[in-house]
């Protein structure tokens, strides 16, 4: 159930209309960005009965969506094509598309600069653009993460120049998006919503709309707690990984199993949360979003130490899987240089089709620089750029693995069959513990293999 307030601060006429108009399904949704985030919302509102309308400056993204194909994992054809068909979801490339909405979720991506400083330029872009459009009554949501104060600091003062009074004429609410791609289990609907209203209007009319496709709307004081929330909930993974990676630095030195040592930890039943360890951190949130907050902190004078050190560890993953292949090789008697080496996988996690920020990219780069002749293969990307060369996913079968000399188990994608890969392989080096599932028969008659975050190669006999 979705959180209740116990009464309702939504006092002016502008409120009580779109509050009435919400609890009938009449509100018209508009959202700005319809990627990861903005197409899955969209597609909630349009099957919760409101006529939705989403704009993206990517052309081929709207002329996907008006055919009714969907280019987002998480959004299969068969939930979108009924939707525009019916036209309770349309697209369009122009704001002016918005000029009938009562409701505007920004959704627009809010990457890193070359100098890893917050560029909100999209944020700003958007609620610029929306000008002409912007009239009193309407509800004016951020979901995109940004830095703590990004909604009072960037789209406040624009709504205020129209003068608007926000939370009577006009209403502001930042929803961190909460998006977990290639997760089966957590949606939309069951994944808690935070909502920090510029006021308790705000507050109030936010949490109307989200309860009509959530669960559980979690009302907080203000948007810079519900900005600084998602910040929270980012850098405590970024953190954790970092530490799980250093436990795999360590334990290789003292000939332990990081794996087991995790596993063994996790069966406390209360104080520890497992963390594993991996070729490094990617994905569009959680090696970005810390910088948002260590960006704000230096502002008020603060360092933030955690962050930027587990940046480092994190962005050190590669280059040392790198060095496991070159020992994994050496004890064959072979160089990096020159030899053949089979990437598994180049997404940042498994099932998904994303390589922003990929650790496994990297890895594969990496290769390409030290003069190995490294090859890749992902049922999910046919083709990817990599150091200047445009490379293609070569065909995964049993004389592919025979003849390379390493393989790299960079992402843990379902598909993958580890017991046949391990039958034909003849080198492996597992960065995600994915052989520990092999049986003992099948591995002493496969391949040898290296694990991060395992004790050293005995290069005197095969596993």
């Amino acid at each position: 159930m979705a959180q209740m307030l116990e009464r309702t601060d939504v006092d002016s006429a502008a409120g009580t209309r779109l509050q009435e108009r919400l609890a009938r399904r009449e509100a018209q949704v508009g959202l700005i960005g319809l990627g990861y985030a903005g197409l899955p919302l969209a597609v909630a509102f349009a099957e919760a009965g409101f006529p939705v309308i989403g704009v993206d400056l990517r052309r081929d993204r709207v002329d996907s969506l008006t055919a009714g194909h969907s280019y987002v994992e998480d959004v299969p054809g068969e939930r979108l094509a009924p939707l525009i068909a019916s036209g309770n979801l349309q697209a369009s490339v122009e704001y002016g598309a918005l000029a009938d909405a009562d409701v505007i979720t920004i959704c627009v991506p809010t990457p890193l600069s070359p100098t890893k400083t917050p560029d909100t330029s999209a944020i700003s872009g958007a609620i610029g653009a929306l000008g002409p459009w912007l009239r009193p009554g309407q509800l004016i949501m951020l979901e995109s993460t940004s830095y703590p104060g990004t909604t009072e600091e960037i789209v406040r003062p624009v709504l205020e120049a129209h003068d608007f009074t926000i939370g009577q004429d006009i209403f502001l609410a930042f929803a961190p998006e909460r998006v977990n791609p290639g997760d089966t289990h957590f949606g939309t609907r069951n994944t808690t919503k935070l909502i920090g209203g510029m006021t308790p209007a705000c507050r109030d009319l936010a949490t109307a709309l989200y309860a009509t496709i959530v669960d559980d709307v979690v009302p907080v004081s203000s948007p810079v707690v519900a900005e600084m929330a998602k910040l929270l909930e980012n850098t405590f993974r970024q953190i954790n990984v970092a530490f799980a990676n250093e436990m795999a630095l360590i334990c290789e030195r003292l000939g332990v199993d990081v794996w087991e040592v995790i596993d063994a930890a996790a069966t406390k039943p209360f104080g520890f949360m497992p963390f594993y360890p991996g070729p490094g951190l990617g994905g569009p949130c959680i090696p970005v979003v810390p910088h948002y907050l260590a960006w704000k902190l230096k502002s008020v004078g603060y360092d933030a130490r955690f962050i930027a050190l587990a940046e480092e560890i994190n962005g050190t993953m590669p280059t040392h899987v790198i060095s496991l292949v070159a020992d994994a090789l050496g004890g064959e008697g072979k160089s990096l240089h020159g030899s053949r080496v089979l990437v598994l996988g180049i997404t940042y996690k498994p099932d998904v089709a994303d390589t922003r920020e990929s650790p496994p990219l990297a890895v594969l780069e990496g290769l390409l620089a030290k003069e190995a002749d490294a090859v890749y293969h992902d049922p999910f990307v046919p083709e990817v750029a990599a150091n200047g060369q445009s490379l293609t996913s070569i065909t995964l079968d049993a004389a592919a693995l025979r003849e390379v000399d390493c393989v790299v188990v960079a992402t843990d994608h379902r598909s993958y069959d580890w017991d046949w890969i391990v039958e034909h392989a003849r080198l492996i080096v597992d960065t995600r513990n994915v052989t520990a599932s092999v049986s003992i028969d099948r591995r002493a008659h496969g391949a040898r293999i290296v694990k991060l975050g395992a004790p050293p190669i005995d290069h005197s006999h095969r596993i």
